[in-house]
């Protein structure tokens, strides 16, 4: 069997061919409490003011400005106070002159008052109190429809339904909420040399890490996810699995070749499905020789066979595809910058992404590479939180330098307390 001519393309370019895709997830509808973490399929829009009224947001009194305009220190002024609400009551009494209602943070100013005293501003008698500043029309007032108005739009299609979201969504009343459908994804790990994680080991063999871990990185996105095993190593067994998973999944990741010896069937897999082939190799380490196809309307991923290029494949392509499918704004990897506390002298011919621990000490970011940094290695991947990314042409960094990191875990970071 020839040898496929591979032409790398930049780790840019692969990413932006994977997202252009005109393949999106279907529109479904869920109660309130399943929406989180979903995408939402439309714009959301008030459907009436906040605040709903003229409201405190203090506790202290409510009293007319007016009342106010002679108060000092050398002249404090008198209020009685003629009523006692706190949040979700509404006052019968009028403001008069003079007058004043002890008012809970969050309650309706009452008629006649139009503005707020808090009340370390105040020096409280049995039934009145006096202050000593004056004070302007809506001071310490939170006006009717200042947050938002009517028909506002309070959170735009393609923006992830987060805790903050849930909490608008209440506010206004969606007890349904549109959203986008999340891929499922079924995952093929292949290659004669693989052992099930329960088997005993034999020579020349290793257990299915990839598979395993590429099924807990779409589980960690709450996404379905189906694992499929070839049962004879041929080329007719392996089309048959890759139709059956495209048939009832979305996104189908291959891990490693699927081949016999030397033999690699992935092209010819994906030519029997009819798949075009975005690209199959990329200027960038570990992983070069990730491919990207499509087929009806289904994503077809080849991740290296080994674990680090494999990850570092999922991150980079998989999870934009993800959010791409679901109408996301946000779809590209989360970058920042952090100081690398470690010196890595490899020059770097192509992009390269290698396995860190991001720490935040207080002040700023630092990061360190992961222990064995081979695209083979398994250990350094469980305990990174991030991958530091060294552009394509670079000699080497040292300790202090700043550098790019995609941040991969969305958990809190370690505090460093010793720097």
């Amino acid at each position: 069997m020839p040898v496929e001519k591979r032409n790398p393309i930049p780790v840019n370019e692969a990413i932006q061919r994977v997202v252009k895709q005109n393949i999106f997830t279907n529109r479904i509808t869920l109660p309130l409490a399943e929406s989180l973490n979903y995408i939402l399929a439309e714009d959301i829009v008030a459907t009436h003011e906040i605040p709903r009224f003229d409201k405190s947001p203090y506790d202290g009194f409510a009293l007319r400005s007016i009342d106010t305009k002679e108060a000092s220190g050398d002249n404090r002024i008198k209020f009685k106070v003629i009523d006692h609400i706190g949040a979700g009551s509404v006052s019968t009494k009028k403001v008069g002159a003079f007058e004043a209602v002890r008012i809970m943070t969050g309650a309706q100013i009452p008629e006649g008052a139009d503005a707020v005293v808090m009340l370390e501003q105040t020096v409280e008698g049995e039934h009145d109190f006096t202050i000593r500043k004056t004070f302007s029309e809506n001071e310490n007032v939170s006006l009717k429809g200042e947050e938002t108005k009517v028909d506002d739009i309070v959170l735009e299609k393609g923006q992830c339904v987060n805790p903050g979201a849930i909490a608008v969504l209440a506010t206004y009343g969606y007890t349904e909420v549109p959203v986008f459908e999340k891929p499922s994804v079924a995952v093929i790990a292949t290659g004669s040399e693989l052992l099930d994680v329960s088997d005993d080991l034999e020579p020349g063999k290793i257990r299915n890490s990839n598979g395993p871990m590429i099924t807990a990185l779409a589980k960690k996105h709450q996404l379905d996810v189906n694992a499929y095993k070839i049962q004879q190593d041929d080329l007719n067994s392996s089309i048959q699995v890759m139709r059956e998973a495209m048939v009832e999944h979305d996104i189908v990741i291959t891990t490693g070749g699927v081949s016999v010896g030397d033999f690699d069937y992935l092209p010819q897999i994906y030519e029997a499905v009819n798949a075009k082939v975005l690209f199959n190799k990329i200027a960038m380490r570990p992983g070069s020789v990730t491919t990207v196809a499509i087929a009806n309307n289904k994503y077809l991923f080849g991740l290296s066979g080994n674990p680090s290029a494999c990850f570092t494949g999922f991150e980079l392509y998989v999870k934009p595809a993800i959010q791409h499918m679901m109408g996301a704004k946000a779809i590209y990897p989360q970058i920042v910058q952090a100081t690398l506390m470690e010196d890595f002298k490899k020059p770097n011919p192509f992009t390269r992404f290698i396995r860190a621990t991001v720490t935040f000490n207080g002040k700023e970011m630092t990061v360190v590479p992961s222990g064995f940094n081979k695209s083979g290695a398994v250990v350094a991947i469980a305990h990174s939180n991030a991958m530091i990314v060294l552009p394509s042409g670079t000699r080497g960094y040292q300790k202090g330098h700043t550098v790019d990191v995609i941040l991969t875990e969305s958990q809190a970071y370690e505090m460093d307390t010793t720097l």
